[in-house]
């Protein structure tokens, strides 16, 4: 059972940043974390290193609901963060807690 809204957005899965780019994508993530969890509608955002792959980053965010996702989706596609993580590809599973 969830201890979230119904309504609630959640995200959960994996980035895989080649070696090459950890730096850069690690470096951009914290201002990325940062100004995610400062909006309006997120209730959690985690990423956090894997500790069995490497450059795997784990996923784990949830908003209010999915316009606030959506808020979420354009505000960070528009930032830094897009650019220094552009084509790292990515692995997530999305649903709307019932």
């Amino acid at each position: 059972m969830s201890d979230l809204p119904k309504g609630a957005f959640r995200l959960e899965g994996h980035i895989d940043v080649p070696t090459e780019r950890i730096a850069q994508v690690s470096e951009a993530l914290k201002d990325h974390i940062h100004l995610t969890r400062e909006e309006a509608g997120c209730i959690f955002f985690n990423v956090d290193a894997c500790s069995k792959v490497k450059g795997r980053f784990l996923v784990s965010e949830a908003f209010v609901d999915e316009a606030a996702f959506e808020f979420h989706q354009k505000r960070a596609g528009a930032s830094p963060w897009a650019e220094a993580s552009s084509s790292v590809p990515r692995d997530y599973k999305t649903w709307v807690v019932g």
